[in-house]
């Protein structure tokens, strides 16, 4: 049975004690997220810190989410590496241990060699090789590359990619990419700030990091949009759009494992060289979070 592409997902923070993954205290954040509307997981993605794990540390982390998530959820795993034979070794590995598709990331340290040929040439070996279906990642904001529509849409006619998470936040390439690829080819909002819009152009879903934090409310946004109910879900969405903003763009991975923490949850520190948010910032993002009024009171 091919994999269906739809649907909220929470990219997961990896949790880590003493800079080492702590597998405990992540099985204690998959069962909240596992027993969530959540449609599933992303593991290694941005929030995932993937940058800052070894390849062997990866292919594990896969296999423990893998193993968990089977039977309730879906997983895909981020795979991208600067090279085409890394993200071939770990796109097969993520296969081999349950992973239901890989998520992509453009290479990006050679950023003056990443015309529009070397992207396609790039996606398109790793197609070829993947076992398992293949979801492209626009993460311009940290890459610094952006996958044009044009370039989306010439790779959507391969049968293993199956879609795109595209966090650039530029609706009108999201338009644009939803209007020229074909229509089992799913589009994604990389975030929380733009799945309203996304969703009224014909994305199928999201991959959003406040679903870590509010992962039913993310999930409610689709769910009733699709059920007609535009207003409410718009309603919705725009009530998400500060606590969004400080688990991204404000406070970043280490705000969001610091929302983790005060939800009752464990987020931990982030690896170095990534540094703890301070006490005034964990001040303003507990404020946040209570004027959400999603959550009992954080004290």
């Amino acid at each position: 049975m091919s994999f269906e592409l739809k649907g909220v997902y929470a990219p997961i923070p990896t949790p880590f004690v003493d800079g080492k993954i702590a597998y405990d205290k992540l099985e204690g954040n998959l069962e909240y997220w596992l027993d969530s509307k959540l449609e599933g997981l992303v593991v290694l993605g941005s929030n995932g810190e993937f940058v800052l794990l070894s390849s062997e540390e990866k292919i594990q982390l896969i296999k423990f989410v893998c193993q968990k998530a089977t039977g309730r959820k879906s997983v895909i795993a981020g795979t991208g590496a600067e090279s085409t034979a890394e993200t071939i070794f770990l796109s097969q590995q993520a296969a081999t241990v349950g992973a239901d598709a890989v998520l992509v990331v453009t290479p990006n340290y050679y950023k003056g060699a990443m015309s529009d040929k070397a992207l396609i040439q790039f996606y398109l070996d790793v197609a070829e090789a993947s076992p398992a279906p293949v979801i492209l990642y626009n993460m311009p904001g940290n890459t610094g590359i952006n996958l044009s529509p044009n370039v989306v849409a010439e790779l959507a006619q391969h049968p293993n990619i199956i879609g795109i998470k595209d966090s650039g936040g530029n609706i009108v390439q999201i338009t644009e990419v939803i209007r020229n690829t074909p229509s089992d080819f799913s589009v994604f909002a990389g975030s929380a700030s733009f799945l309203y819009a996304s969703l009224a152009l014909g994305a199928k879903g999201g991959t959003l990091a406040l679903a870590n934090v509010f992962p039913n409310e993310c999930a409610e946004v689709q769910s009733l949009f699709e059920a007609g109910k535009w207003k409410e879900s718009k309603a919705l969405q725009l009530k998400l759009m500060e606590s969004n903003t400080a688990v991204t763009a404000r406070f970043g991975i280490a705000g969001l494992k610091a929302a983790m923490d005060m939800l009752g949850y464990f987020g931990g520190d982030p690896r170095l060289p990534l540094l703890p948010i301070g006490g005034v910032e964990k001040a303003d993002l507990k404020d946040i979070l209570n004027r959400t009024q999603f959550v009992a009171n954080i004290n």
